[in-house]
């Protein structure tokens, strides 16, 4: 778990400073990338809840 809480920081991270990246330049490029990191941050982020709430649904049982 703390793996994958350190990966969706990094990822996060990841696309702001791509997003910092297209304010100072203005190329299209680091958007896209920022965009595309983000996209798949917020993915990885609603697996990461779905596990947690698939494990809390199994101790109830």
């Amino acid at each position: 778990m703390l793996i994958f809480r350190w990966l969706v920081l990094l990822l996060l991270v990841a696309g702001l400073l791509s997003m910092a990246m297209y304010v100072g330049t203005g190329q299209q490029r680091w958007r896209l990338l920022g965009i595309r990191i983000i996209k798949w941050t917020v993915i990885a982020g609603l697996g990461f809840f779905a596990v947690l709430i698939l494990e809390r649904m199994a101790l109830m049982l």
